[in-house]
């Protein structure tokens, strides 16, 4: 009966592990491997989130890769002694295969720090490295083309078209590259434009999001080709995907337009304070879906970006950040009103936030059925330091003042009068 490579080379296996010189090589590769990890805890490098990311990257590299490269450099030194009394050529194969994990656990490292610390590349690090090892193994074992013969002979169809084993693992392999390298082209593009202090952040921002879509889009377009599918069937696809797109999710598609026309028209910047929706406060962060507007309670509105090119947006910092701010007042009909107008204005200039030009001004609003109604006008020019306890300390200040100086603030009155009638 004819045998497989693989069995072949299991009964070799099994046959030289009854040989004295297979079983020092393995007894010499374990205490190399017992001595490398105990080595490994005594060095390990521990930091604290105090510390620079550079370090706490430096260290999370060296801890991984560490392990590895003291079997490396322990097989290394025991096989020219080993090779005195036996045969070493396991040791031989040992060392390229852990000097191999060595690089591939510090590559992946990398990749999981330049996607993201809270990626899902890291919950799929050790399977990723895992992957590649195994890959290399085979090929330096030499079983690599045994191992795609045996799945390039695995056949399955789905539908009319029929598929091996073979090519979906070369098909994950390069979906999976493809799209790293697109994630790490555009985590590289979107970290130059934010270098970029010239740039405005919103056209850094839109740019960023556009380099992204299109470096995937590229990707994708680039893969299909190497997996044999004709991109020119994305044709139909395409028109379908656009008439949904257009007629179920047409609240979303323009959502997203008017996120990116906000971008990029800067009509409403990060900073801005802003009443949309009866929502008023400062934006926080425009997205390409809503805008986030952060009151003075500290509460937070997520406003689409649909309303805010729909409908009317007070902006109290689109062109100027001064904003009027009036205190309504009321005298007797007996008050002097013009020194009373002057001592209003005099009260809101003695309030370091009152600007002094435009300078404070008191009218006359209207003759009430109790008094004079007065009103204080003054400008500021910082609202995000608040509206209502600014108000609060002009009036305060006019209390005191009108108290002081003997002025009247008249209340309604009401009298009633009892008219004696005829009796019965």
């Amino acid at each position: 009966m004819d045998l497989t490579p693989i069995q072949n080379l299991f009964i070799e296996w099994w046959d030289a592990l009854k040989r004295p010189d297979v079983f020092w090589q393995l007894a010499a590769m374990l205490a190399c491997m017992i001595v490398a990890w105990a080595l490994a805890r005594l060095v390990r490098v521990r930091t604290t989130h105090e510390q620079s990311t550079a370090v706490r990257m430096g260290a999370g590299s060296l801890n991984r890769v560490v392990f590895p490269l003291l079997v490396v450099a322990l097989l290394l030194a025991a096989r020219p002694l080993l090779s005195h009394w036996t045969r070493v050529d396991l040791l031989s194969v040992a060392i390229p295969l852990f000097a191999s994990l060595a690089g591939i656990r510090f590559v992946v490292y990398l990749l999981r720090l330049l996607f993201s610390p809270g990626g899902r590349i890291v919950v799929w690090e050790r399977a990723i490295a895992a992957f590649v090892w195994g890959g290399v193994a085979l090929h330096l074992t030499g079983l690599m083309p045994d191992v795609l013969e045996r799945l390039d002979g695995v056949k399955f169809s789905i539908g009319t078209h029929a598929f091996s084993l073979l090519t979906m693992v070369e098909s994950v392999f390069w979906t999976v590259s493809m799209l790293l390298l697109a994630m790490w082209a555009g985590t590289s593009l979107e970290a130059r434009l934010n270098r970029a202090e010239s740039m405005h952040s919103s056209l850094r921002a839109v740019l960023a999001r556009f380099g992204k879509a299109g470096l995937l889009l590229v990707a994708v377009l680039i893969v299909l080709p190497v997996l044999g599918i004709d991109i020119t069937v994305l044709s139909v696809f395409g028109g379908a995907l656009g008439v949904g797109l257009g007629l179920g999710l047409q609240k979303i598609a323009s959502n997203y337009v008017s996120g990116i026309i906000i971008l990029l028209d800067r009509s409403i910047r990060v900073g801005d304070w802003i009443t949309a929706d009866n929502h008023y406060g400062e934006v926080m962060n425009i997205t390409t879906r809503f805008t986030v507007v952060r009151s003075l309670s500290g509460e937070e509105a997520l406003i689409p970006n649909d309303m805010l090119i729909t409908a009317t947006v007070l902006s109290n910092t689109f062109a100027d950040k001064r904003v009027r701010l009036a205190v309504t007042v009321s005298v007797a009909y007996s008050t002097d009103i013009a020194p009373v107008l002057l001592r209003l204005a005099d009260i809101a200039t003695r309030n370091q936030r009152v600007l002094a030009e435009p300078a404070p001004r008191a009218l006359v609003v209207e003759m009430g059925d109790s008094g004079v109604n007065l009103e204080l006008g003054f400008w500021i020019e910082d609202p995000e330091n608040g509206r209502k306890n600014i108000r609060s300390e002009i009036s305060v200040a006019i209390l005191s003042d009108f108290r002081a100086a003997g002025i009247e603030i008249p209340f309604p009155q009401r009298e009633v009068r009892m008219l004696q009638g005829s009796g019965t």
